[in-house]
């Protein structure tokens, strides 16, 4: 254990230090690419943060593989070689499209390449361990292709949520705990060796997605684009790959002596999608709900919109962090449950304690939807949200401007004579309306809190012009002389 922190701690640590480098490193690289319609933040912010991840993944390995016990992984197989050959084109291919933009379809057969690659080197399913009948031998072509969907399903997935600042690399964080446990468990407490890259895998995801975090956060300084979400996304697949048909059940039952045990404890690896479509059941939910979405309205199912579930927390009133937090809330509670469930004997007990969890959070879900109202003697203490309608809390708006100035205004901005339309006789229309509804408000009793004179919010060279016009009834008058003049 002491080997898989001191990697994971020295990936977030080289990942963190990166991140502020390859920040300005975007800025002067113009990957800062303009806001659009469905993005929910308001300024420009740099992409490229997958680099820095990049970067910290390759520190985690060169770590890993100065360590005794985990160097054994690279010698006696070739997932590690495998990971980093995917993970490399995937970036590759992410840092293209963060700086120019690549076709969906052609990201499409770039995540498609980079599964065929690991796959090639030996990173695949092998066998489907089934209820009943135990592993089922799939042959070569069989699980190439379980394999490149499922690639290609978490890649799409995490790239789907990336949508709010901290969420795709939390919610990975996530999963890769939870990956983590349930894979760690399978190799110490059953030192079943099978299961160790996948518990390195899951180290090297959280050590990457915390050093990322904390410039990612809300408000986020940095976004890791396609080049750190795609990456994770494949990191992800890989480590169920390891762990889905890398496991022979007959292994457990060796160790267990007890084929109900055994079963219990495969619980996420009898169904081969069960664990990582867990662990990624909301981004895997959205990904579909989009495409179904997008094809019954006669879109592509690539076509970016704005009904993504984040962005519906937040039509629903619930903050930026928020709707963040309970993300994270939804995803731990189902990652984490399906690994609790494959752990303890008492399946009654993680069931209910679910339960009471997931009302739990749809109490939090729907705290936007109620609006109480404070008592009368309080309104003025409580936020105006929870204030009555037309409730008197004892503040007046301040009335800035009045028909009868409004009226002069208009009449001041009229076209009179060669300077009509002018700046300086817009700017005197202005002050002209200004002080007319000030001065009605005066005389009517009716002080603006905290207003200051109308003279003195002027310059000098309005107060002069407004010398010479006056108030918005003579500066008609005397325009009108002066065009009565120009005529005769």
């Amino acid at each position: 254990m002491r080997e898989y922190l001191l990697v994971l701690f020295c990936t977030a640590a080289v990942t963190y230090l990166l991140t502020g480098p390859v920040r300005k490193f975007a800025i002067l690289a113009g990957a800062m690419p303009p806001v659009r319609a469905r993005d929910v933040h308001r300024e420009p912010t740099p992409r490229l943060g997958g680099i820095a991840m990049f970067g910290g993944l390759c520190a985690g390995v060169l770590v890993a593989s100065q360590l005794d016990n985990l160097s054994k992984a690279f010698v006696e197989g070739s997932d590690i070689r495998a990971l980093l050959s995917g993970a490399g084109i995937m970036w590759i291919l992410g840092v293209l499209d963060d700086k120019w933009g690549v076709d969906a379809l052609v990201k499409l057969g770039g995540q498609m390449i980079a599964a065929g690659v690991m796959v090639w080197q030996g990173v695949t399913v092998i066998s489907l361990p089934l209820p009943g009948y135990g592993a089922v031998a799939v042959g070569p072509t069989q699980g190439m292709v379980i394999s490149v969907a499922l690639v290609v399903i978490m890649v799409n997935a995490v790239n789907f949520i990336d949508g709010l600042d901290g969420l795709a690399a939390g919610m990975v964080c996530i999963a890769a705990g939870a990956f983590f446990l349930y894979s760690y468990r399978l190799w110490y407490g059953y030192t079943i060796t099978a299961a160790a890259p996948a518990v390195l895998f899951s180290a090297l995801l959280i050590g990457m997605c915390l050093g990322f975090l904390p410039h990612n956060l809300h408000p986020a300084r940095i976004f890791m684009g396609d080049s750190g979400s795609m990456m994770l996304g494949l990191m992800l697949a890989v480590s169920a790959i390891s762990i889905t048909g890398r496991v022979d059940p007959d292994l457990l039952t060796d160790r267990t002596e007890s084929l109900a045990v055994t079963v219990h404890t495969l619980v996420p690896v009898y169904i081969p999608l069960l664990l990582p479509l867990t662990v990624i059941a909301l981004p895997l939910a959205d990904l579909l709900l989009a495409v179904v979405r997008r094809t019954w309205a006669g879109k592509s199912p690539f076509a970016a919109d704005k009904q993504h579930l984040h962005h519906r927390l937040l039509e629903v009133g619930h903050s930026h962090s928020r709707a963040v937090l309970i993300m994270y809330f939804w995803a731990a509670l189902i990652a984490f449950g399906t690994v609790a469930f494959s752990v303890t004997d008492t399946g009654r007990t993680v069931v209910l304690t679910i339960a009471g969890f997931c009302l739990l959070g749809i109490v939090v879900l729907l705290i936007p939807r109620f609006r109480p109202h404070a008592p009368q003697a309080v309104q003025a203490f409580v936020p105006p949200r929870y204030r009555r309608a037309g409730a008197d809390t004892g503040q007046q708006p301040a009335t800035v401007g009045t028909e009868a100035g409004e009226q002069a205004a208009e009449q001041a901005a009229e076209p009179t004579g060669a300077k009509a339309g002018t700046k300086p006789a817009k700017k005197a229309a202005a002050a002209a309306g200004r002080a007319g509804g000030r001065a009605e408000e005066r005389a009517a009793g009716e002080e603006v809190p905290g207003a200051a004179p109308a003279m003195a919010e002027l310059s000098a060279k309005d107060k002069e012009l407004l010398g010479r016009l006056g108030t918005g009834a003579s500066a008609v008058g005397g325009h009108g002389r002066g065009r009565g003049s120009r005529e005769s």
